[in-house]
């Protein structure tokens, strides 16, 4: 990732506040004389998806109520301030006890320096790897499990609202073709044909573009770039990059995703502003009942008549079709810096077992926060389910083909150009050619640096 020299200043401040937040975070100075052990937690939560305020309750408060001698200072942040906030306190040597991650991606500096502890052995040790989907336990961006995940993640879903393609006098696109030619009518009756939140960088490329890099590419495209048999300008890439500007062309993406945020594209789905909406499995649990106001963005009776999750239609060209693309999802690591065998270490393991534990994934399933779950010991088919959390969680056996996501598999300082570049083909400002080449240059310039 480049830095401007004033952001590099910025970051820098950020990173001496963090060492003064999280000053001595991973030492046994934080167990206090009557014996409790204090644990610097950092958070990854979206105040406004329903259930946040349940998370609380349930989750945190939960916990301190069941381990009295452990004192938890948690910070709450969400989406780029957060992963912001995750690089400062890297940088500053500071990281906090226990922080949320991902298994590579945007958690690759945590992996690659080496500042997770192993969990495998803290799980082996305690007799629970029986307890999880080995899918779930498979080594990470560093080499080994730095994160326990909560499970795993389909990152591209295709929301269909059918009462507004009823109300045009269509069904479900099936074809690119079929959705193309109801551009026209959708816009007619003044509805978006898809409606995503292209504002954000990350959303085409991890929901909708590395399934599509996958369709064209086929299986194990990203290894043959990896070991150096194919490039990013070899023309499956570039061919998927210009079907994104077939999609603006089309008018099957409008111009107005790409100012449209994370936050607000929920409601316009919600209003029916849109036929079709993309984002990935966990964005059903922002739909389904908040458990804390008894109020849902989409009442279950609705969703049971008109909502339908499936995937994007048939691309002409492509190797593969009727694909969604799938990730080991994101959890929870321990800061490497906690001294093995320590007071410290034991307590940070309790809290990863419990937000990594039964009962507290039965609650992530039940409240939309999670589809599949990492657990292998929880039976999805009897649980109360919202009809858009069934739908959910049939969705893995309705479309078993699967691609990789991108910022998954490449770091940082490779895919950055490219979620930039797809933002400049929406807007016209660079060819997919250019983007494949950028691209294709920041992946020799990182592989020159390992």
């Amino acid at each position: 990732m480049k830095f401007s020299k004033k952001a590099l200043a910025a970051g820098v401040c950020v990173a001496l506040s963090a060492a003064m937040v999280f000053a001595g975070g991973s030492s046994e100075a934080a167990a206090s004389k009557d014996g409790k052990v204090t644990l610097k937690v950092l958070n990854y939560l979206d105040m406004t998806s329903a259930n946040s305020a349940d998370e609380i309750t349930v989750l945190w408060e939960g916990f301190e109520k069941a381990n009295p001698d452990i004192v938890l200072e948690r910070e709450d942040l969400f989406n780029e301030p957060f992963h912001q906030k995750v690089e400062a306190y890297a940088a500053a040597g500071q990281l906090p006890d226990v922080i949320y991650a991902w298994p590579s991606g945007r958690s690759t500096t945590l992996h690659t320096k080496k500042l997770l502890k192993d969990l495998r052995p803290l799980l082996e040790k305690d007799g629970l790897v029986a307890k999880y989907n080995p899918l779930s336990l498979v080594p990470q961006g560093g080499g080994y499990l730095g994160e326990l995940p909560n499970g795993l993640t389909q990152t591209h879903v295709l929301y269909v609202n059918t009462a507004v393609l009823a109300a045009c006098g269509l069904k479900p696109a099936k074809t690119y073709a079929e959705l193309k030619a109801q551009v026209p009518v959708l816009k007619a009756k003044g509805y978006e044909t898809i409606l995503m939140a292209n504002a954000e960088q990350w959303v085409m490329q991890s929901c909708l573009f590395s399934d599509i890099a996958g369709r064209f590419g086929g299986e194990g495209w990203n290894k043959a770039i990896l070991d150096g048999k194919a490039k990013f300008t070899d023309p499956a890439f570039v061919n998927a990059l210009k079907f994104v500007k077939t999609l603006y062309a089309d008018g099957v993406l409008s111009q107005n995703t790409l100012s449209t945020t994370y936050g607000d594209v929920i409601g316009q789905f919600a209003t029916k502003k849109g036929a079709y909406y993309i984002d990935g499995d966990w964005r059903v649990g922002a739909f389904i009942t908040d458990k804390s106001t008894g109020e849902a963005l989409i009442a279950p009776d609705v969703q049971k008549a008109e909502v339908m999750l499936t995937v994007f239609p048939e691309i002409p060209g492509a190797k593969v079709n009727n694909s969604t693309s799938v990730i080991v999802g994101t959890g929870w690591g321990m800061s490497a810096a906690i001294p093995a065998g320590s007071a410290k270490e034991q307590a940070a393991w309790r809290l990863i077992k419990w937000l990594e534990g039964k009962e507290i994934q039965t609650w992530r399933v039940e409240t939309g926060a999670a589809a599949t779950p990492s657990r292998s010991d929880i039976d999805i088919s009897a649980l109360k389910l919202e009809p858009m959390q069934q739908m959910m969680g049939n969705f893995g056996k309705q479309y078993s083909a699967s691609t990789v996501v991108i910022d998954g598999v490449f770091e940082g300082p490779v895919y950055d150009p490219l979620n930039s570049g797809l933002q400049e083909i929406g807007l016209g400002t660079k060819t997919p050619e250019q983007v494949a080449a950028a691209v294709q240059k920041a992946f020799e310039e990182w592989k020159a640096s390992k």
